[in-house]
């Protein structure tokens, strides 16, 4: 069976390791979303990772709901990301743009008006926003008619992804956004085309992935997934049969790969709902199957030989630790992240955590 420390090729990408770094989002970039110098410095210390997958960077200003999180729907931004994957490529790193629209998570103090979402029910808790903690307002559902020219901004942002020297493009179809809130049942009440059924609600997601990849091409477009247990709100009755057809679906797609976050026990950021669903969809998708969340040196390592994975994504041990996969190679310790600077902006607990001696 492969270590983590094997090459793989993921569609059209070719990685010099199965250590996958997992999209963090860090709050670096501007007001206006564009990332800033210290993002490039960020991510070509991370370099050694197989695979950079990028923080969730918005495909318009309207999806876009997390302070300081950058976007790719302008030229601008375009321009300061070619600085992020030029920095990463001279290191001999690996790139790719994790795009997103956050739906009902997207407050209109940031969003600049309404949010969208599957249906109209407002998330629990409170947004964070410039002004402070600020309740979620109740979404107006996206139309039907609508649809095409959120396509539009997908394939918008794939494209400058592309031009801005990104490997491939990876669509956030989890953790309770946009594409998750049609996808589960919880949160999705409609009665059109893409709701009610499983085929109708994986509609949206079928159409994105296209979009994207009818840009990028196929074997540079993933797909992220979170099929087990409450994400912000968002939660199915029976999610095994509705993620293992999303799994089908994208394997006809052709996707380059797909990344699974599955919570593992009690000790994990979000908790699990359901036995494991991972295991489903890996029989359903016939490509390259990443895991994340809660796996350390050792966990990544038995998923690999039991054939459960064919890499892992790590999040936040890359945020203390730059040099990750020499830290596992040599069983070095790990530093432990100063959790009051993960959002805090600028460099302190961002750029200045050092490699192992």
């Amino acid at each position: 069976m492969p270590t983590l420390f094997d090459p793989i090729t993921l569609g059209a990408i070719d990685a010099p390791n199965r250590i996958i770094m997992a999209p963090l989002t860090r709050a670096r970039a501007s007001r206006a979303a564009v990332p800033t110098p210290v993002m490039a410095e960020y991510y070509a210390q991370r370099a050694s990772a197989g695979l950079i997958i990028t923080e969730a960077t918005g495909i318009s200003r309207t999806g876009l709901g997390w302070p300081d999180a950058p976007g790719i729907w302008n030229d601008e931004q375009v321009v300061a990301w070619r600085r992020v994957t030029d920095a990463v490529h001279a290191a001999g790193g690996r790139i790719v743009s994790q795009i997103w629209h956050m739906g009902r998570l997207v407050h209109p103090s940031i969003g600049g008006e309404q949010p969208i979402s599957s249906s109209p029910i407002a998330a629990p808790n409170l947004a964070h926003t410039y002004e402070g903690k600020q309740p979620y307002v109740v979404p107006r559902p996206l139309g039907s008619d609508e649809i095409p020219a959120l396509l539009a901004d997908f394939a918008h942002a794939a494209r400058n992804a592309i031009a801005a020297g990104f490997d491939g493009v990876q669509i956030h179809a989890a953790n309770g956004y946009l594409i998750d809130q049609f996808l589960r049942d919880s949160v999705n009440k409609r009665d059109d085309a893409y709701g009610g059924s499983i085929e109708n609600r994986l509609r949206l997601l079928g159409e994105v992935t296209h979009a994207v990849a009818d840009v990028v091409g196929p074997g540079r477009t993933s797909v992220r997934l979170s099929p087990n247990g409450e994400a912000q709100g968002v939660d199915d009755s029976n999610p095994e049969p509705l993620f293992t057809a999303a799994s089908r679906l994208l394997a006809d797609i052709g996707i380059g790969f797909l990344e699974v976050r599955e919570p593992q026990g009690k000790s994990s950021f979000r908790a699990a709902s359901h036995p494991p669903i991972a295991p489903a969809m890996r029989k359903a998708f016939n490509g390259n199957f990443i895991l994340n969340s809660d796996y350390d040196r050792a966990g990544g390592e038995a998923a690999l030989d039991l054939g459960l994975a064919d890499a892992i994504s790590f999040g936040r041990p890359f945020i203390a630790n730059p040099d990750l996969p020499r830290r596992f190679a040599e069983g070095l310790p790990l530093a432990s992240g100063d959790v009051a600077s993960f959002y805090s902006g600028g460099p302190e607990g961002y750029v200045d955590y050092p490699a192992a001696a």
